[in-house]
């Protein structure tokens, strides 16, 4: 008898942050920095499960690069605020994962922030994108059946625009 791989956690989810009186801004609440820092805290929490092992850069001399992200707030969080991180695979291919994390008031259940990552793998002896070996990729395959049968927290792909009414019509 063969054995089975353990079940894909859905979502991948990481809890026990909360907002520290250093990260509270001048408008009171918490900063625009520390949600991207308490998001990559959480990515670490999960980058094992993921597939990418902490070792990598050692053992395979490939590590992964952030190469893009968008994020977006919801709504407020403050001083003591206990966080729940959720991190979501949305796609991936042979070099690249795009992922969406998605930052709730862990007693309150709100939504607050999501960040959407392009992560690229990367072979640290070029320090250029690489593609991953295949069991990697077999892992992020079966990682991306488990997280799309669960909705996602909010649209993703979303562009920065002003949406303006045509000319003549009310705003």
């Amino acid at each position: 008898m063969r054995d089975e791989p353990p079940p894909i956690e859905t979502p991948f989810r990481v809890e026990g942050l909360k907002v520290l009186p250093a990260w509270i801004d001048s408008n009171g609440h918490f900063n625009i920095a520390y949600y991207l820092h308490c998001f990559d805290l959480a990515y670490d929490g999960v980058y094992e499960k993921l597939g990418f092992e902490h070792d990598m850069i050692r053992k395979q001399q490939a590590s992964t690069f952030a190469a893009e992200l968008h994020l977006s707030f919801k709504r407020e969080l403050f001083e003591g605020a206990p966080l729940r991180i959720d991190t979501h695979m949305v796609d991936f291919d042979a070099k690249r994962c795009f992922f969406m994390q998605a930052m709730y008031h862990a007693e309150e259940g709100y939504l607050s922030a999501t960040v959407e990552w392009l992560v690229l793998y990367i072979d640290m002896n070029r320090r250029r994108v690489a593609t991953m070996p295949a069991t990697l990729q077999a892992h992020m395959a079966r990682v991306l059946d488990a997280h799309r049968a669960i909705p996602l927290p909010a649209p993703v792909g979303r562009g920065i625009a002003i949406h303006r009414p045509p000319a003549g019509e009310p705003a």
